[in-house]
């Protein structure tokens, strides 16, 4: 399984399965994983660590056992419920430390996961509109690409209309000075900077997942014409 050593991979919860999760802690030098609590887990408390935060064991399932002999009868893992946006949300994870790995702190970076995938729409969807833009057929081509894109982004969440006009003006007036005033209208601009960035993202805004319906091309039939 991919991956780097010293590192944490967030999992959605359809992942869940000890062979996937235990493949990962196995595949290298501390590789932890974290993800969303099923709901109807079975397991049982070995230890507390605080409120909301325990040491799990949890059973393998048979028919895993047998597609896959390797596997123990039981495993381990920490379990941990914290509020998240009011809401009561619980995470599974191979973090065993309490203490070095708070349970709020874990819950952030979970959290973290969904602007990351909110990004990647952003981009796929409404800066790429869906099409595959990235023709480059050597690797450094595809990196360069790809950097492309990710500063085309950045531009366009500082505010880039404002910012362009703020750079416009730097370079329509600052020529008509004297090259030794150049530091200043960059030191000047690099300040101004910061009221480009677009405001923090509201709270309290729901993207619940739903099924699209389809658009019909032809009315439905009722009773009367039949």
């Amino acid at each position: 399984m991919r991956g780097t050593d010293h590192s944490l991979t967030l999992f959605d919860r359809a992942y869940f399965s000890a062979a996937v999760l235990l493949a990962r802690q196995g595949a290298g030098e501390q590789r932890h994983w974290l993800m969303r609590a099923k709901d109807k887990l079975r397991y049982q408390v070995l230890q507390t660590h605080g409120a909301g935060d325990w040491l799990i064991e949890m059973p393998v399932s048979a028919q895993a056992r047998q597609q896959q002999a390797t596997l123990p009868a039981r495993w381990q893992a920490r379990l941990i419920e914290v509020r998240v946006a009011g809401r009561p949300r619980r995470f599974l994870t191979s973090l065993l430390d309490a203490a070095r790995y708070p349970a709020e702190q874990l819950a952030h970076s979970y959290v973290q996961r969904w602007e990351i995938e909110l990004v990647s729409r952003e981009i796929k969807q409404s800066l790429q509109a869906g099409e595959f833009v990235l023709c480059g057929k050597q690797a450094a081509l595809v990196r360069q690409e790809r950097w492309g894109v990710l500063l085309a982004y950045s531009l366009l969440r500082i505010g880039f209309h404002v910012a362009a006009i703020a750079i416009t003006d730097v370079l329509r007036f600052a020529p008509l000075e004297s090259a030794g005033t150049l530091p200043r209208w960059l030191a000047l601009l690099f300040e101004q900077a910061k009221l480009f960035i677009l405001p923090p993202r509201r709270e309290g805004r729901a993207f619940p997942r739903v099924v699209k319906a389809w658009a019909r091309k032809y009315p439905r039939k009722n009773a009367s014409q039949r």
